[in-house]
């Protein structure tokens, strides 16, 4: 495995169309916004959530590519199980300090699971596998201009209950927002990543899965969800050459329509590379 030696930043763009990309539980489950500027809101959880269910799809019973929070998973199960391997079960035979076993059981949980070398985890609700605090943290992801939030009624021709029978069908609810685009900034640090094992090739893996996530986790209720950009700053050091926030204003977006936008092609995005400092390096992968 190649170490990652180097600091990351990124902007990543997607988009919905007529679907709801992120419910709001708080709101009767209607899109996500930000009641001051009406600029609709994904959650970085929901987004770690779409790239763990295709890393779990992708790799599947491959070793160390198991995925920790996963649906239905009971942690401390899976924190115990770390305790009955070797490597940890050698540190209590030496009679070890309680802290090496720990080490040892957050080692073998990092080498275990792309999910927790990758994003981090708290691990000590079981045995005691320690805390990790992941190389990769992702922003909310917050749309370019303003949501319109929709509802819509629906109708089912099948009843739920045996004494509705004679009932022709029943209605219900369903939001929507007509489209949407939205931008998400992210973070990568090399620092990190030697301390969870997170390498080159792993980082590949990540790319992949922003590019390809929404392919694998189609849903009615989230409408046409894509990846329609991602633009990646590589710095030239481990703990980076130049502040993020100065690489992501050189990221800007412009409506290329009047009234309101129904597709990305009504956008452009563009990246001032002209104004690129030195030691960071550009690639636009999608």
């Amino acid at each position: 495995m190649e170490e990652l030696k180097n600091k990351i930043d990124f902007v990543l763009f997607v988009d919905v169309q007529d679907g709801n990309p992120n419910g709001d539980p708080d709101a009767g489950n209607l899109p996500r916004v930000d009641a001051e500027t009406g600029e609709g809101l994904i959650t970085d959880v929901c987004l770690k959530r779409k790239i763990r269910n295709y890393i779990q799809t992708l790799k599947f019973g491959e070793s160390g590519y198991d995925i920790f929070i996963r649906e239905k998973a009971i942690l401390n199960n899976l924190i115990d199980e770390s305790y009955e391997d070797e490597s940890v079960k050698e540190k209590d035979k030496k009679g070890k300090k309680n802290g090496e076993q720990v080490d040892a059981a957050r080692k073998f949980m990092c080498a275990k699971y792309y999910d927790i070398r990758t994003f981090g985890a708290v691990m000590t609700t079981g045995k005691n596998a320690g805390q990790v605090r992941g190389p990769i943290q992702l922003t909310f992801a917050r749309s370019v201009d303003p949501i319109v939030s929709m509802e819509h009624s629906i109708t089912r021709v099948a009843i739920t209950k045996k004494e509705d029978a004679d009932k022709r069908g029943e209605m219900g609810r369903k939001s929507t927002v007509p489209y949407g685009l939205y931008r998400c900034h992210g973070f990568i640090s090399a620092n990190l990543a030697k301390q969870t094992g997170f390498s080159e090739e792993d980082l590949n893996l990540f790319w992949e899965a922003l590019k390809n996530m929404f392919d694998c986790d189609r849903s009615a209720s989230r409408g046409l969800m894509s990846t329609q950009k991602l633009i990646v700053f590589r710095h030239d050091s481990e703990l980076g050459n130049v502040p993020a926030n100065k690489l992501f204003d050189l990221v800007t977006v412009q409506k290329k329509c009047e009234g309101a936008a129904r597709s990305f092609a009504d956008y452009e995005v563009s990246v001032d590379a002209s104004k690129l400092p030195e030691h960071v390096h550009l690639e636009e992968l999608i």
